[in-house]
């Protein structure tokens, strides 16, 4: 009971406190609740300096900093101390705004996603204006740029995270635009005879044509005659046209107008960008399922490779762990790539991390398997596998590398397989085919432990 008095009483003369506050402070503290309020938005800005939003952040954070200047401290420390911690606080955001707006891999993704808007203007702003076809040219320029994106840096930094994926969904939907546009020319598929309602159809089927061009114009920002609000009531006007089209006992016609139906509602899909760019699964894939999923088989991987290296008898284990690692090859097949780059290029990644790990007990089955059952060779044949046994050991140093190319380790690791091409280069086979084709055989695996050990260090991340 005593406790619980002294405990109403401790509360009471809190109360009384904060009813007898100084109004400076009060003031004070009421402008840090409201720079309290944007610092989501300020610490997830993924925009540049020019842009409107970048602009009202640093318009609201400025005024409060003159509201927190304006404070009358009346000489007293204790509020001369609370002023000096709003203002430092909402320096701190100003100059986080600041940074995010102009650091140097925001910069990166800006520029890249002006050689994507160049590339457009010249190969596909033409097409939908009546030009030449979208080429080859096109798709290879588009696949470059979408994989440079997925290789900048974010360091885990919210603001890079949505400016990387905001980029690269409006140039994937593109893309995707553009191919879906190509499985189906435009040709009106029904006569006009056919229906009073199929003109009607096609009519709006020629305004879907020209619209998928403004889309396109507009994710790029290669045209600012036009709005996504404006040409999303387009396309939901046009919806409303074809649901009052009478089509009653025509399948053939029913399903003409769905399908056109249909590709409206992919281009309104695609309206929709920005507004999932704010969710934390669409730009930080750490959240992902199917990137889970990855993570789950490069862990067991890692299991199964730290379990080989550190063996004191490896041959027993060669078998069982082949068998799960190509197991795990099959749950990587399965893996949805849901559309997304960075998603499919990390799947790539552990393909390559499970098979480079396949590889390495292959090799060292067939070097256990020539110990056990010597045969005579030629001295070229030998010198190819005596390569071979010493790419066999820089392979198993490589597995285990998890630095970066600035390391000394890195460049000593590449100088040996460096050294080890040369060895090969310097086997003359004299004409035995046996011994070319091991030769062959024996470069590529150097090359591919090569690109390998470039890939673990690149630093690449989702």
């Amino acid at each position: 009971m005593a406790r619980a008095a002294q405990g109403a009483c401790e509360t009471e003369h809190r109360s009384m406190d904060m009813g007898n506050q100084h109004p400076a402070i009060s003031r004070l503290q009421e402008i840090q609740r409201e720079v309290k309020s944007i610092e989501q938005q300020v610490v997830g800005f993924s925009g540049l300096s020019d842009d409107k939003n970048y602009k009202r952040l640093e318009r609201i954070l400025t005024k409060q900093l003159f509201e927190i200047d304006s404070v009358d401290t009346e000489g007293k420390g204790d509020i001369q101390q609370a002023r000096k911690r709003a203002a430092q606080e909402t320096e701190r955001l100003l100059k986080e705004l600041e940074q995010n707006a102009n650091h140097p891999h925001r910069i990166e993704i800006q520029n890249i996603f002006k050689e994507a808007q160049a590339l457009v203007k010249e190969k596909i702003v033409p097409f939908y204006s009546g030009g030449n076809c979208v080429t080859g040219e096109f798709e290879e320029g588009i696949q470059d740029i979408i994989l440079r994106l997925t290789h900048v840096k974010t360091g885990g930094k919210v603001s890079l995270r949505k400016a990387r994926y905001r980029t690269l969904t409006k140039i994937c939907a593109v893309q995707e635009i553009i191919e879906d546009c190509m499985k189906k020319q435009p040709s009106l598929p029904l006569s006009e005879d056919v229906h009073p309602s199929v003109p009607k159809i096609n009519s709006v089927m020629c305004e879907v044509n020209k619209a998928r061009g403004t889309l396109i114009a507009l994710l790029m920002g290669v045209d600012s005659s036009e709005t996504c609000r404006h040409l999303s009531c387009v396309l939901s006007g046009l919806i409303a046209d074809l649901d009052a089209l009478d089509v009653c006992g025509r399948t053939e016609i029913r399903n003409y107008r769905r399908e056109v139906v249909e590709d409206i509602n992919k281009l309104l899909k695609y309206l929709d960008l920005e507004e999932e760019a704010d969710s934390t699964y669409a730009f930080d894939l750490g959240q992902n399922h199917s990137i889970i999923k990855i993570e789950n088989v490069l862990k067991r991987m890692r299991e199964i490779k730290n379990e080989l290296l550190q063996a004191q008898s490896p041959p027993e284990l060669y078998l069982r762990s082949k068998t799960e690692l190509q197991g795990l090859i099959g749950q990587l097949d399965e893996v949805s790539l849901e559309k997304n780059p960075c998603i499919r290029e990390a799947r790539r990644r552990a393909v390559i991390e499970v098979q480079t790990l396949i590889t390495y007990l292959d090799l060292k089955e067939a070097l256990e398997k020539r110990k056990q059952f010597p045969c005579e060779e030629t001295p070229p044949h030998k010198a190819v596998w005596d390569v071979l046994g010493n790419l066999s050991e820089i392979q198993g140093e490589v597995l285990s590398f998890g630095g970066n190319r600035s390391d000394k380790n890195y460049i000593r690791l590449e100088e040996l397989l460096t050294k080890q091409l040369l060895a090969l280069d310097a086997v003359d086979p004299q004409g035995e085919e046996k011994c070319k084709a091991a030769r062959k055989q024996a470069v590529k695996l150097a090359q591919n432990i090569l690109s390998y050990l470039d890939m673990k260090s690149d630093e690449w991340e989702y």
